[in-house]
């Protein structure tokens, strides 16, 4: 059976040295130059010129009235804009590149992503209540100012910045350049489809374009914030790794073996025990040896088995006496009873 299929499935060894977007002056001429786009497009809706007409044109054509038989597949289709499905996909994506690779950055840059998108589109949706084609009141009007939240397209700036991101973390050249088609294509038809639904003017998606590129391009100026975050992650969690290998030991009972410490030597945990003994409470002069093993229980240490009882005090051992023959018997002597050895005495003669 083949393995080797599985193989870019491990963690790579170590980190891989992926060059990081700098602001190089073709990128800077880029977001100058999509700054300006986008200046260009709010000052046109501002202004109600010929662009707010063309968004009347196209909504008042229909174009879900007239190519009916698509509608269902777009439905499904503009959830690619949707943020929390794409999100979500994405985010499962860059955390298994960063799990495999040993880096934060993918899941990190994706958040800083995501995190100026609500911030800058969300002002501008907010600051100009633009309302959407459905509840447009006066045919002509910009409808500005009137509590709406449309203008920039959500969904199709969201499009432009997750699945930009992809191209924006890739490794090498030539997946960049892939997954750069890759974006476009599906941040063209989600705006493209938000039209064809109704849910936007084309001003909108054409703005919701600018604003999305205009946060790819400026990604790198966030880059050293992003090293940063990952540093101050990294080193917090080495020094809860290392609290927790410093948790202290459970209290242990007096004269409870002590735990030896990593590192120490053998000879220093017998001296240790030997230096535990002598502390031992002292066992009364001729106790019994029931008695030595209760004192010892009484410590909290296990009671040794055949534990020889302590000699008396200013009486030797019983192997250190001399023996000593007895002289005679030590019954009491009887009156009727002739000693061992002896004469026995005269009896009388009875008679004349």
């Amino acid at each position: 059976m083949r393995t080797d299929i599985f193989a870019r499935l491990d963690r790579e060894p170590e980190p891989p040295k992926i060059e990081t977007p700098r602001m190089s002056r073709h990128r800077i001429a880029l977001f100058g130059g999509t700054l300006a786009f986008y200046l260009a497009i709010v000052i046109a809706v501002l202004m109600s010129s010929w662009l707010v007409t063309l968004d009347w044109k196209v909504m008042l054509f229909r174009p879900y009235q007239q190519w009916p038989q698509i509608h269902a597949f777009l439905d499904y289709y503009v959830v690619l804009g949707q943020r929390g499905p794409t999100a979500v996909m994405v985010a499962c994506w860059l955390g298994w590149r960063s799990w495999r690779q040993h880096t934060l950055r993918p899941l990190l840059t994706l958040g800083a992503s995501l995190l100026l998108l609500n911030v800058t589109v969300g002002a501008v949706k907010y600051g100009l209540g633009r309302l959407g084609p459905h509840y447009a009141t006066q045919i002509g009007s910009a409808e500005l100012f009137a509590g709406g939240d449309i203008f920039p397209s959500g969904h199709t700036a969201n499009a432009v910045v997750t699945w930009g991101i992809l191209a924006y973390l890739a490794a090498t050249p030539r997946a960049r350049r892939y997954l750069s088609a890759m974006s476009a294509v599906v941040s063209l038809g989600v705006g493209l489809t938000t039209v064809y639904l109704g849910t936007h003017w084309l001003s909108d998606v054409v703005l919701g374009w600018a604003a999305g590129l205009l946060i790819l391009l400026g990604l790198p100026w966030c880059e050293p914030m992003i090293t940063r975050a990952e540093d101050w992650i990294f080193a917090a969690r080495e020094r809860l790794s290392a609290r927790s290998r410093l948790v202290p030991a459970p209290p242990v009972a007096a004269g409870d073996p002590q735990p030896v410490p990593a590192g120490q030597p053998a000879a220093a945990a017998v001296e240790t025990e030997a230096a535990r003994g002598q502390a031992r409470p002292p066992v009364a002069t001729g106790s019994h040896p029931a008695a030595v093993a209760v004192v010892t229980t009484a410590t909290g240490s296990r009671p040794r088995a055949h534990t020889t009882p302590p000699a008396h005090q200013g009486h030797p051992a019983r192997s250190e006496r001399t023996p000593v023959t007895p002289a005679g018997s030590r019954r009491p002597p009887h009156a009727d009873r002739t000693p061992r050895g002896g004469t026995a005495p005269a009896r009388p003669v009875a008679g004349g």
